[in-house]
């Protein structure tokens, strides 16, 4: 088994969604999380913020890892979001982001959050798998072909 996986759910993968802005996803992707794993909402985000302020996490090819360190967190989890809107995020290639998987880890999860960082950038840099994403239907089959993939 990959290590993207385990980290999300069919609740945790929202399709065609709509946002307005990088912070309106931010605010979304941090309500669901506050919900699914008892947290505060305002410590996500601004984890999420203030990391995208560092420089963004667009790779390129309409992806973007946007993560986060969180005090309190467990274990990392993660939530895949695929855009009805694509959304500007300043990408290497300026291509605007239609792919994003928001990815939270623990606190000191120093090693784990390179190799799942690592991971994700493997994963979304197979453009096959791209494809796929962006054809799916129900986030049911989205994380069914993410726990298939191999890398």
């Amino acid at each position: 088994m990959n290590l993207i996986a385990p980290l999300i759910t069919p609740e945790t993968t929202l399709l065609d969604l709509s946002f307005t802005s990088k912070k309106k996803l931010f605010e979304h992707a941090a309500d669901l999380f506050a919900q699914a794993q008892g947290l505060k909402s305002a410590d996500i985000f601004t984890s999420l913020f203030e990391r995208e302020r560092l420089g963004s996490t667009a790779l390129g090819c309409g992806i973007a890892i946007p993560h986060g360190r969180i005090k309190g967190l467990r274990e990392a989890r993660g939530a895949f979001y695929r855009l009805k809107s694509p959304l500007e995020f300043d990408a290497p290639d300026s291509l605007p982001v239609s792919l994003c998987f928001i990815l939270l880890v623990p606190k000191d999860a120093n090693e784990q959050h390179l190799q799942i960082l690592g991971e994700l950038a493997q994963l979304f840099g197979d453009e096959s798998m791209r494809a796929k994403m962006l054809r799916v239907t129900t986030p049911s089959e989205l994380t069914a072909l993410l726990g298939a993939w191999t890398g």
